[in-house]
């Protein structure tokens, strides 16, 4: 999945991130109690700031458990014994999708 978040910004709001990957906060919110990989910032009000390497595990998890149909306790399983083979597979599924957006935003400009 390709979303569209700012370059360049050290923390993202819990809005910002669910309206990228298309779900409620509150899934957000839910993921980051299951999974221990996730690991936001809370601010004096107790918002959560998510940083650009957390945004990466959430494409992940979004990735095994939205796209390849995973178990939460699957999904915890899975990035627990095999992290390293599942994230060079996940960073060229992430790569081949940018590439066939690219080329689809060029077949529109013809």
């Amino acid at each position: 999945m390709h979303i569209e978040l700012k370059e360049g910004k050290r923390y993202y709001s819990i809005g910002e991130v669910a309206k990228a990957f298309n779900v409620n906060a509150s899934l957000i919110r839910f993921w980051d109690k299951e999974f221990d990989i996730l690991k936001p910032k809370k601010n004096a009000k107790g918002n959560r700031m998510f940083t650009p390497e957390d945004v990466k595990n959430l494409q992940l998890i979004y990735h095994l458990v939205k796209e390849r149909g995973f178990t939460l306790d699957g999904a915890r399983t899975h990035l627990k014994e095999g992290q390293k083979k599942t994230l060079d597979k996940f960073e060229i599924i992430s790569k081949l999708e940018t590439v066939k957006a690219q080329l689809l935003n060029i077949k529109n400009q013809l």
